[in-house]
């Protein structure tokens, strides 16, 4: 998620701001639909399920930042691989054929941040299983295509690597998270065409890697996708986020401060940088004097400089992550995102193209500026997500398990997808636990955004684009008269117990989405949650 001074300065000058990947079997929405209603077991056991992806980046300090996350959450994910690429922004250059190097970083970075994670992991291991060894990880680290922008003619290691591990035996996803440009993934794509394609096998080898492979691109910073991956292999599902991860990104002031508290710099000095160890000291934040060698003067965010010349800014401020929403998408933590991108959750919410592709086109209504809004999607979960960061920052340095917070569970007695009747009443209980013994409260409410019922019977108002030049950088729609948002009251939302009715115009296979939530009194106030699906019959 690459952003030059330039943009940033759009940015600045825009007034518009205020303020599955999918199934596993590549199924459309209708057949899901019909699935709606497996087993609690089932539908439990499949969310327990670990997804398996790749991370491939091109080393900007949102990059970095983003790293330092998903190494903490490595437990939640199977990493298959870091392999570093190039983009537009940032490239390392070919002197043989002129090019000169871009703002490139440099792969020492990762060698300091996996050395740094070797620190951490004897006392992360103490506090939740599965996270892989250091020694692992470097393993599976891979230097890829950075020589210039989109360049996909040469065979590198990080491309052989991707090659191999699109055909493997295991035809379970493997979720390609795509922070740079996708062109290291192209030729790994491309390999596999060239070595198979006038075989009799290229037909099953390429329908296998098809449906395997799930790209989540953030924005496109480069043009092998649409050049080569979209017309060669047009069966690959893609999660393309074109402009919410702007919001957890270089935008983010543009948010009013009810959802940025925790972006502010006393609290990420406090909670997340200072006191907690090597790997989160590395961990950039605004005027912290951490410098990038390679980077451009005025892109070097830790600097007095920059915190002169952008006022806006106090010290310590969050810089961007806007890469980490490919890899929340991932976390289990009940919201059941990887079951439908539409359904939404702490990585955002998708709307589908076709049945291939997946963009940020659906809106969430903001409840801050009284319209709809694409980035709502992500920005309504951003106490949460800095949260729970903050709880695994304290991981890092706290050598007994007591010593820090740990996420509570939760179960609805009465499963997670159910049948209901037109005018029925329906209670849900939830029963929730936590490992530290902590006091917890109870929180229900409808995600009515996410629901095919429609409360509102009046047209809506047309979607509009917020631009600056020709970037988007996010999509709202305000409300019409006589639209109504959310028609449904739910009785005991602040309890264990909610009770609501299924309104009698629902038609046969309306869907309500009702989210559970459970949270401690412990540090960081840490929350689980659970989404009922209703399927009204």
């Amino acid at each position: 998620m690459k952003k030059r001074s330039l943009i940033f300065c759009i940015l600045l000058l825009c007034s518009v701001f205020f303020g599955t990947g999918f199934s596993n079997q590549n199924q459309d929405r209708e057949s899901k639909e019909k699935n709606k209603n497996e087993s609690t077991e089932e539908s439990q056991k499949n969310q327990t399920s670990k997804a398996r992806t790749v991370i491939t980046t091109d080393g900007e300090v949102d990059d970095m930042n983003s790293l330092i996350r998903a190494l903490l959450y490595s437990n939640e994910m199977d990493i298959k691989g870091i392999v570093l690429t190039s983009s537009v922004y940032h490239y390392a250059g070919d002197r043989e054929s002129g090019i000169n190097p871009y703002r490139w970083t440099g792969t020492g970075w990762l060698t300091n941040m996996l050395n740094a994670y070797s620190e951490a992991y004897p006392n992360l291991t103490k506090h939740a299983k599965g996270f892989p060894t250091p020694d692992y990880l470097r393993s599976v680290t891979k230097i890829g295509n950075i020589s210039s922008p989109g360049e996909m003619e040469k065979v590198t290691e990080g491309s052989e690597f991707l090659k191999n591990l699109f055909l493997d035996k295991d035809d379970s996803d493997l979720y390609v998270q795509t922070w740079g440009g996708t062109n290291t993934t192209a030729r790994a794509l491309k390999s596999i065409q060239e070595e198979y394609e006038h075989t009799a096998q290229w037909a099953d080898i390429k329908k296998r890697v098809s449906d395997k492979l799930v790209l989540y691109i953030i924005l496109d910073q480069d043009d092998s996708y649409k050049s080569y991956i979209a017309k060669n292999w047009p069966d690959i599902r893609i999660i393309n986020d074109q402009s919410n991860f702007w919001h957890f990104a270089y935008a983010w002031k543009y948010h009013t401060d009810k959802v940025n508290s925790k972006l502010q710099g006393d609290w990420n000095y406090e909670n997340i940088q200072h006191g907690h160890g090597t790997l989160m000291d590395l961990y950039a934040l605004m005027g912290d004097g951490k410098m990038i060698p390679g980077e451009l003067a005025e892109e070097q965010r830790g600097s007095e400089e920059y915190l002169k010349n952008n006022p806006q800014y106090n010290r310590y401020d969050f810089i961007s992550e806007g890469d980490s929403p490919s890899f929340f998408y991932l976390i289990d933590n009940g919201l059941r995102s990887m079951e439908d991108p539409s359904y939404g959750g702490w990585g955002g919410r998708f709307g589908a193209v076709n049945n291939k592709l997946y963009r940020n086109t659906v809106l969430d209504f903001d409840v801050y500026t009284n319209r709809y809004e694409a980035e709502y999607s992500l920005m309504r979960w951003f106490d949460d997500i800095q949260n729970d960061f903050a709880a695994r920052a304290d991981w890092v340095t706290a050598s007994k398990y007591k010593d820090a917070n740990h996420n509570p569970s939760l179960k609805v007695k009465e499963g997670l997808d159910l049948k209901v009747k037109r005018g029925e009443k329906v209670i849900l209980h939830a029963k929730g636990k936590d490992p530290d013994g902590d006091q917890l409260t109870y929180r229900w409410w409808r995600y009515f955004e996410a629901d095919t019922y429609q409360d509102s019977k009046v047209p809506q108002e047309e979607t509009k684009q917020d631009l600056a030049g020709d970037l988007q950088l996010g999509l709202h729609r305000d409300l019409a008269e006589g639209e109504v948002t959310d028609s449904i009251p739910l009785k005991g939302s602040n309890t264990d117990t909610v009770t609501f009715t299924v309104p009698e115009d629902a038609k046969s296979g309306d869907t309500i989405h009702i989210i559970a939530e459970v949270q401690d009194d412990g540090a960081h106030e840490l929350k689980h949650y659970q989404r009922v699906i209703l399927t009204v019959e």
